[in-house]
């Protein structure tokens, strides 16, 4: 089955840190560029947050997480991950993995930063 499922999620006080998984199932994951999304309550798109090419020489990040998140991804674990250090209050959303060539997504995990 092809498939995308994150983990890692959770409450977590300001300042503190997150590590993110994505892990990915029926497919070469480590064909495609992967980017991780989030969507925080009320807003109606989602907005691109980090993003990785295939071997993972790449990356790229939103100017609000630069310095703060770090996107990586285990090809052979066929795993993608998104650490998340110093969250502050406008990082609580809903974040989600993505491979855009296959228009993949996946459920989506919870992150909140209490204040």
């Amino acid at each position: 089955q092809v498939q995308l499922v994150e983990s890692g999620g959770g409450l977590v006080q300001s300042g503190g840190s997150l590590r993110l998984s994505c892990a990915a199932s029926g497919f070469n994951f480590g064909y495609f560029r992967m980017t991780w999304y989030r969507q925080a309550t009320g807003e109606e798109q989602r907005e691109l947050v980090a993003t990785i090419s295939p071997v993972g020489g790449n990356t790229d990040y939103a100017d609000s997480v630069k310095g703060r998140f770090t996107i990586s991804r285990d090809n052979a674990g066929k795993t993608g991950y998104l650490q998340m250090n110093a969250l502050k209050p406008d990082d609580t959303a809903v974040y989600y993995c993505h491979i855009p060539s296959r228009n993949l997504w996946g459920q989506g995990t919870q992150v909140t930063v209490s204040s």
